[in-house]
């Protein structure tokens, strides 16, 4: 075949560069989106909030509509009765186990898990719900002194922090729950926290060997 036919048969068609490229993210259909959604979250180790997820789109599909197709996807999985389900938390959306399987992946665990004493549980809970609180407002609570080991234990673990001092003479630290509180416990906001009951039973779980031993508060 002569060289002439050749080239204008290939002038016939646009150049490759030239050419439009469609992507599935670019196209930005709901259901494209949501299985974006879904493939960014079982990829992250940690929630991800809206904001963040919006970045995933080169045309930004909004706040509202992020949020309309999580809610969509949770319950694509609820409805499935997977034993993963999409949750929210504090920080943002993950994938989770659901709660009650958790007894059986634990026995796949060479560790067990961390087991806090009866004085920790109840700091907790108080700071929890009475937050901001200064140590003697929790020891005015509890009726016996806090052990620094008691707080050093739910820093460590990313529960409580400092949020500020009290004006007041020895200017006492305050203390606060985390999102990291939030996250462990799967709550959005503080709004969620169970009933008192619930803590209480909480606590009842609490590994009896392991409970502290409490001094009386001293008189101020």
């Amino acid at each position: 075949m002569p060289d002439g036919k050749i080239i204008a048969e290939a002038e016939d068609f646009p150049a490759a560069s030239a050419m439009p490229m469609t992507t599935a993210v670019e196209s930005n259909t709901p259901v494209e989106v949501k299985r974006i959604l879904e493939a960014a979250l079982f990829a992250s180790a940690v929630p991800l909030p809206v904001s963040t997820l919006r970045q995933l789109f080169e045309q930004d599909p909004g706040a509202d509509v992020v949020r309309r197709l999580l809610d969509e996807l949770r319950a694509d999985w609820q409805a499935a009765g997977r034993g993963v389900e999409l949750a929210q938390t504090a920080s943002g959306w993950r994938f989770q186990t659901r709660a009650e399987l958790q007894p059986y992946l634990d026995r796949l665990k060479n560790e067990k898990p961390p087991r806090y004493s009866r004085a920790v549980m109840e700091t907790l809970a108080i700071i929890a719900y009475r937050q901001p609180v200064t140590r003697g407002g929790i020891e005015d609570i509890r009726g016996v002194a806090v052990s620094p080991n008691v707080l050093k234990t739910l820093e460590s673990r990313g529960w409580i922090d400092v949020v500020g001092h009290r004006d007041t003479p020895g200017r006492p630290a305050l203390f606060a729950t985390t999102k990291r509180f939030l996250d462990d416990m799967g709550l959005r906001s503080l709004t969620e926290l169970p009933a008192l009951p619930e803590i209480e039973r909480m606590m009842e779980l609490v590994d009896t060997t392991n409970i502290e031993t409490d001094a009386p508060a001293p008189a101020e």
